[in-house]
């Protein structure tokens, strides 16, 4: 109860002293004194001479912006409540912004302004304005469009025009901030300086829609190249379409011929049958005939008949029967059959490669091009293409003469066969006929690579000779030699890694030497360490530049040297070198010397080195394996692109060999 009857208590300060009654949607001024938004706006707008507060007549240069007094609405509402005195409908008082074509005249402040006097810092309507158009006193001053920002040209320290801008301190001033805070600084006028950055505002749009332009014309030709791209993909797939429809069409080809060529052997051997089996079913005839008279013969009682007869036996009796062993295994059929295991092998071989680098076994001539000028296209990557056959000296494989007939027993998709054409025997014949063959293709084939598979379609000769497809190619650059001097000058030194060394691998001379023994080392069972072959890997791997080195054999039986990633298995059984993707190595098991990546076997020609030196280049993406002597023979380069570190990597098999990291300075 004392609390109502405090707050009813306020009814006087809660009064509007304009309109004697309660305050609607209050606001205060910089005084202090606080009225109904409604009661000063009329109460202004009846003045024409000045603006002051209607309560302690405090004069404002300019009509001050009136803001709602939040306080005293909420006392307003708490009082309304506990006096129950019902809440009037109003509108809520919101703030206008400003609007240019709003701004009224400051001494009438009922006409639209039509010019505000940057002196006297007021707007004026067209009435107002007419002293400082005809009196001389207001030449002086300076008038301008009607600006609704007068209170913000105003400095807040010495309520003056900021006429003038400060290019140190980046600000306006105005003419006291000159003479105090901003004296001896460097200043203009606010217009030359709207005027500068107007200017640098319309180079900055210039430079944007220059730009803008420019993105807009790259980004049409982005999509004409969009279009230009489908168009020339579709075009290049009806182009390879038609090629390998070529192929398709040329390999069904000749299977349709050798079904046929089947089917005449099979109607060969039918005819034959039928023919005999006509010929013993008349001998049987005859032979039954002579029977049914032997019979009659012996059924004759009368003695002296049976004694006057005589039979004689026919002369099929004398002919022995016999069952011809018939069968579709004719020169042709086998000819048809052994060079169809050698396409298909010739073709799985060529598709493992990568696409890139078919072309480079397709067309050796391309290789010698690419290698003759350096290698002047890095990007390509290439392997060693010795691993296929040329298909220009792959030989015909059709329609065979007797002493070329292959002499097999059974042929099969892993089969070799080692009847070698007479006529390609010698190199120089090979070399010859092969250069005929590229100036004279056969008829029907387009000498254009990108036209036909011109070098499967070879492989429809008119003579057997079946190819070994085991054989790789000798590469040109294995017999070059390479003085000794000019490799050292990228030696580097090696150790072998102890967490990687298999257990049968001894390490010793500070790990330079590994040897291979029955008795296992009581080395401690790590991640890094090889578990099922005896491997050992070096300590430092190569991502770029030239690296050399040379490795010592005690014996070149059943060990192997090469190179590995460091991710390589080394658990399982795929972990011996060049037996997956991330390792290559030479390999010599017993008298055999091959080369090995990705479980990929190439057969080589053996040195029986003693010293084996190693140029690994990592930029070019090769390892060229040398037999070191008085000079340095390479016998194989692998040539692949590196996609990350290669260690050299060890296998060594035999129970006491051995193999030493050689020092370069002997």
């Amino acid at each position: 109860m004392a609390e109502n009857m405090s707050l009813l208590g306020l009814e006087d300060e809660l009064t509007c002293s304009i309109c004697l009654c309660l305050f609607e949607n209050p606001v205060s001024l910089i005084c202090g004194h606080s009225f109904c938004a409604s009661c000063l706006e009329a109460t202004w707008n009846d003045r024409v001479s000045s603006l002051s507060c209607p309560q302690c007549r405090m004069a404002f240069s300019c009509k001050p912006e009136l803001k709602k007094n939040t306080v005293l609405s909420a006392v307003l509402d708490a009082y309304r409540i506990k006096a129950g005195v019902p809440e009037p409908v109003k509108e809520p008082f919101e703030v206008k912004k400003k609007d240019p074509d709003a701004i009224k005249c400051d001494s009438c402040m009922e006409a639209k302004a039509v010019k505000t006097c940057l002196t006297c810092m007021a707007s004026y309507c067209e009435d107002h304005v007419r002293p400082h158009r005809e009196n001389a006193i207001f030449r002086a001053h300076q008038l301008s469009d009607p600006l609704p920002d007068l209170v913000e040209r105003l400095c807040s320290d010495h309520g003056k025009l900021m006429e003038f801008y400060c290019i140190q301190h980046q600000s306006c001033i105005c003419t006291n901030c000159l003479q105090s805070v901003h004296k001896g600084c460097e200043f203009i006028t606010a217009d030359e300086r709207r005027f500068k950055q107007k200017t640098d505002l319309t180079d900055k749009l210039n430079i944007l829609e220059v730009k803008t332009d420019k993105n807009q014309q790259v980004i049409t030709q982005m999509k004409e190249q969009q279009t230009k791209l489908k168009d020339l993909a579709a075009t290049r797939k009806r182009i390879l379409e038609a090629e390998y429809r070529q192929i398709r069409e040329a390999i069904d080809r000749d299977e349709k011929e050798a079904m046929i060529a089947i089917d005449k052997e099979q109607e060969k051997g039918q005819s034959k049958l039928v023919s005999l089996m006509k010929k013993f079913n008349e001998n049987v005839e005859k032979m039954n005939r002579t029977k049914s008279e032997i019979n009659s013969l012996l059924d004759q009682s009368q003695s002296l008949t049976f004694l006057k007869a005589s039979v004689d036996l026919p002369s099929v009796v004398n002919f022995e029967p016999y069952n011809p062993r018939m069968s579709v295994e004719s020169k042709e059929v086998i000819a048809y059959h052994s060079s169809a295991v050698a396409l298909k092998e010739w073709i799985t071989k060529l598709m493992e490669q990568p696409a890139e680098n078919r072309i480079f076994v397709l067309k050796p001539e391309f290789e010698k091009s690419f290698l003759g000028a350096g290698n002047q296209f890095p990007g390509i990557p290439c392997e060693t293409p010795a691993l296929l056959p040329n298909p220009r000296d792959m030989p015909r494989m059709r329609s065979p003469s007797p002493a070329r007939a292959p002499k097999t027993k059974a042929l099969g998709a892993k089969q070799k066969y080692k009847n070698v054409n007479k006529e390609l025997k010698d190199p120089k014949d090979r070399k010859d006929q092969k250069s005929n063959r590229s100036r004279n293709p056969p008829k029907g084939i387009n000498p254009g690579f990108s036209k036909s598979m011109e070098n499967l379609l070879e492989l429809r000769p008119k003579t057997v000779d079946i190819l070994d497809i085991s054989q790789p190619l000798s590469s040109p650059a294995a017999q070059n030699s390479a003085k000794r001097s000019d490799l050292l000058k990228y030696g580097t030194i090696l150790n072998f890694d102890f967490r990687t060394a298999h257990k049968r691998i001894s390490l010793t001379e500070n790990n330079t030497k590994a040897t291979v023994s029955d008795d296992p080392s009581h080395y401690p069972d790590i991640p890094l360490r090889f578990s099922v072959c005896s491997q050992v890997l070096c300590t430092k791997g190569f991502s770029q530049g030239r690296h050399y080195w040379e490795i010592k054999m005690s014996s070149n039986n059943f060990c192997g040297l090469g190179l590995a990633y460091g991710r390589i298995d080394r658990k399982g059984p795929t972990s011996r070198l060049g037996r997956n993707a991330d390792s290559w190595c030479v390999e010599w098991f017993n008298v055999k010397l091959s080369a090995w990546h990705n479980s990929i076997e190439t057969v080589l020609e053996n040195p029986n080195p003693s010293r084996v030196g190693v140029l690994l280049d990592c930029d070019q993406g090769s390892a060229t394996f040398y037999n070191v002597q008085d000079r340095a023979y390479p016998f194989h380069t692998f040539v692949f692109p590196f996609t990350e570190a290669v260690y050299p990597a060890f296998w060594i098999f035999s129970n006491g060999s051995s193999i030493s990291l050689c020092k370069l300075n002997n």
